[in-house]
């Protein structure tokens, strides 16, 4: 017997929350609701999810800060709902490291067509996580011999650019704080500034001069991310 997959529902309105429960039960998910923030992160660390599905109007804490929390340790997949419809609330939530998003009032069948194409994503992305050789259009990273093939052209790339692009491109669409990255390339007791990471991230950029559905991207007041269109 197959262990159902898990499903953290994040909604302030109960009938919502409930309705969507009720389809992703029929599709043969476990699932859990939660109705303000900090409900959602104390469930995120309890109950272990697989997927959550996140709203962005919520009391005590909103969506946005509920989604930050989460990324600090964990790149489960996130679908950010939304009843307004409005860019600007789509863009933050997937710079903050959202999958996708939802916006209400939306159709069962597109809500559950998301979320299976959503784990199906990141369950292929995981099986690439456990690879040493990272895979994107015109693109191979492989830490067994620390090369950067572009385009079908080994690149040269000092050892602490290749860890962090690596670093990033292993974890694609989560957003890192220049500290994080900091403590994860260059260790804990590295006497510098973050100004390190900077000169870094530009030299990397400097290397791809295409236009590839991938990219080293900025999140401005936050950090860096891999972006994978």
């Amino acid at each position: 017997m197959s262990v159902k997959q898990k499903i953290l529902i994040v909604d302030d309105d109960e009938h919502i929350s409930e309705l969507i429960s009720l389809y992703l039960i029929r599709e043969g998910y476990d699932t859990k609701e939660v109705h303000d923030g900090r409900s959602a992160v104390e469930a995120f660390l309890s109950y272990n999810p697989d997927l959550i599905m996140l709203d962005i109007m919520l009391p005590v804490m909103d969506g946005y800060e509920v989604c930050k929390e989460v990324r600090k340790t964990s790149s489960v997949p996130i679908i950010m709902l939304t009843a307004k419809g409005d860019t600007i609330d789509k863009v933050l939530g997937l710079e903050l490291g959202a999958d996708d998003y939802i916006v209400k009032p939306f159709e069962p069948k597109e809500m559950t067509a998301r979320v299976k194409a959503v784990l199906r994503r990141f369950e292929t992305g995981r099986t690439k996580e456990s690879s040493k050789i990272l895979e994107f259009d015109n693109l191979e990273i492989n830490m067994e011999n620390y090369t950067v093939k572009y385009h079908g052209e080994i690149l040269s790339f000092p050892p602490k650019e290749f860890e962090l692009l690596y670093f990033l491109a292993k974890r694609p669409n989560q957003v890192f704080t220049r500290d994080q990255l900091l403590d994860k390339i260059w260790g804990y007791e590295y006497i510098g500034d973050t100004r390190t990471v900077d000169v870094h991230i530009k030299r990397i950029r400097e290397k791809f001069d295409r236009k590839d559905p991938w990219a080293v991207k900025t999140v401005w007041g936050v950090g860096y991310k891999f972006e994978v269109e």
